[in-house]
């Protein structure tokens, strides 16, 4: 019989400006830095630990409607349009906008510190591309590790959001490029010029439109894009790590994608969720699935 995969719990023990204070009755109450929100979250089917008066001292609150993610703020209190936000040497701005995102995923810090150890295990100055980069956390720790770094996203905003944060992360110097593109048409004129990555992050959203209107689905267009990737990595590639969200998948989906993607090469590949543990009571919400891929 052949061993089934393990399948991994990853969180950020790390995190000072960021915590899931509580959750319950659909809804998760968080602290960013000093702000405190209340966002729906579907999986928190429990009843929630915290008083109601500790929940009504909040900032602000998100309410969704039927669109992905959509819906609007309704402000209790006055806030900044943004407010500063640290983890580790990173430094960069919390957001609110028309989603219930607030400018970055806290979950993902797991992958932020991984990544910048992936590089330094290097030691050597190495090319990372980073697709769907969104407001480039990933970016900026492969860069402050020492990789020069390509960052794709298809939203103008998001880019301009991930050079404040290099700015204010004091790494304006570090060589990254920002790029404004469709993440499928791009690997492949990188593929065409012959343009070669030690490592590739991935974060493909469920449903995206490129600049130009190209229709971004995930299980229809992510096994054409890791075929793609695969064309763009060095005959010796480092690592690769890819996150999905809000998807009808298992971690396993991913798990044996990536597996086969790189059975060419010598490495190991770990997959499982990223998740957030409660400080109320203790609970652990899962916020999203991943594989990651390295060769050491």
């Amino acid at each position: 019989m052949s061993k089934f995969p393990s399948i991994d719990l990853l969180s950020s023990l790390h995190w000072e400006d960021y915590e899931l204070l509580d959750s319950g009755d659909g809804l998760k109450l968080e602290r960013f830095g000093k702000y405190k929100f209340i966002r729906p979250e579907y999986q928190a089917i429990w009843r929630p630990a915290l008083s109601n008066m500790i929940w009504d001292d909040v900032d602000a609150v998100f309410h969704s409607n039927n669109e992905e993610s959509g819906g609007k703020w309704a402000f209790k209190r006055s806030i900044e349009s943004q407010w500063e936000m640290h983890y580790k040497s990173l430094s960069f701005f919390g957001r609110t906008s028309n989603s219930r995102h607030l400018g970055f995923f806290p979950e993902q810090a797991t992958h932020w510190d991984w990544i910048g150890d992936q590089v330094i295990k290097c030691n050597r100055p190495i090319s990372v591309l980073n697709l769907f980069g969104y407001t480039g956390l990933a970016s900026l720790a492969a860069a402050a590790a020492g990789a020069r770094v390509t960052h794709v996203d298809a939203s103008k905003k998001s880019i301009q959001y991930a050079r404040e944060n290099q700015e204010y992360s004091g790494l304006i110097d570090k060589p990254i490029r920002w790029i404004i593109d469709d993440a499928v048409k791009f690997v492949k004129r990188e593929s065409r010029r012959g343009v070669r990555y030690d490592g590739v992050i991935l974060d493909p959203p469920k449903f995206g439109r490129g600049p130009k209107g190209e229709v971004w689905e995930f299980f229809k267009m992510l096994p054409f894009l890791l075929q793609e990737v695969k064309s763009v990595l060095i005959s010796k590639p480092i690592f690769l790590v890819i996150t999905a969200y809000a998807i009808r998948a298992s971690a396993l989906s991913l798990h044996f994608a990536i597996r086969e993607m790189m059975s060419g090469y010598k490495g190991s590949s770990a997959s499982g969720e990223l998740v957030i543990p409660e400080k109320s009571a203790g609970r652990i919400l899962s916020m999203a699935i991943y594989s990651r891929w390295t060769s050491f």
